[in-house]
């Protein structure tokens, strides 16, 4: 594929929870990497791009469909790079390659346009739900992947199935402040990097925070999830912006082609 010319723009999308259950998701994310990402420097995909992952032996139509788009991009010339988050962080190398990913860790810091950025999935600021950082350190364990990636893929699927049922009524039963960053997780994790910037997801909720430190300024940018409008961050040498994608607005557009 010919290179594309350079649009002198970085993305940021998280998110997204594709599940073939819900295609019109996959329709409109990839409309969206053909309409705004084709060109650009590069696209930061930072965790949960899929509702849950199982393996890289167990890769759904959606998937691949996913793997194809993204492959073409990183073929054009865009860099594409992936944060592992709380629903896909078993995805591999092997899908990666597929998908011409690079794989980050989290949390991964970077310097776009000369400005130092620290990236994250999100869910390791939100200290203050203890239930939830026990499991987070469970499945994170090498050995626990192991057990669970030894499993049939029918066994696999059950499980994540019922994760996913559990994380439903714990989310609704929790206390919405829980859920969200703990602001000394927040600062601290800023003082360990040299980036004024922060930007993260997991929380679902998109919003541009300002913020001193030992008095300087700093800004948390956080990413919207994707299951009713799409939200990306569109980043240039000018600044950083974040931007909502009305789902009707993305749907007629669909629509009309």
């Amino acid at each position: 594929m010919p290179k594309q010319a350079s649009t002198g723009k970085t993305f940021f999308i998280s998110d997204i929870h594709l599940d073939p259950k819900r295609p019109e998701s996959t329709t409109i994310f990839l409309k969206v990497l053909e309409e705004r990402v084709t060109g650009a420097d590069a696209l930061y995909l930072l965790g949960d791009v899929f509702e849950y992952w199982i393996g890289d032996d167990a890769v759904s139509d959606t998937a691949s469909e996913v793997a194809r788009a993204t492959k073409a991009l990183a073929d054009a010339g865009t860099k594409v790079y992936f944060m592992p988050g709380n629903r896909d962080f078993l995805l591999g190398q092997g899908y990666a390659k597929k998908a011409g990913w690079e794989l980050l860790a989290d949390p991964t810091e970077i310097t776009i346009y000369n400005t130092p950025i620290l990236l994250l999935h999100g869910d390791s600021l939100c200290t203050d739900d203890k239930a939830y950082q026990a499991f987070r350190q469970q499945v994170r364990n090498p050995a626990w992947q192991h057990n669970f990636l030894s499993r049939s893929i029918v066994e696999r699927l059950n499980m994540a199935e019922q994760a996913r049922a559990q994380s439903k009524d714990y989310t609704a039963g929790a206390e919405g402040e829980i859920m969200d960053v703990n602001a000394g997780a927040v600062i601290e994790a800023l003082r360990n990097s040299t980036a004024k910037i922060m930007i993260h997801g997991h929380t679902h909720r998109p919003n541009t925070h300002s913020l001193a430190i030992d008095g300087q300024p700093y800004q948390r940018i956080v990413l919207g999830d994707w299951y009713q409008d799409g939200w990306l961050i569109e980043a240039q040498a000018s600044g950083l912006e974040l931007l909502r994608l009305r789902q009707d607005e993305l749907s007629e557009s669909e629509s009309s082609d």
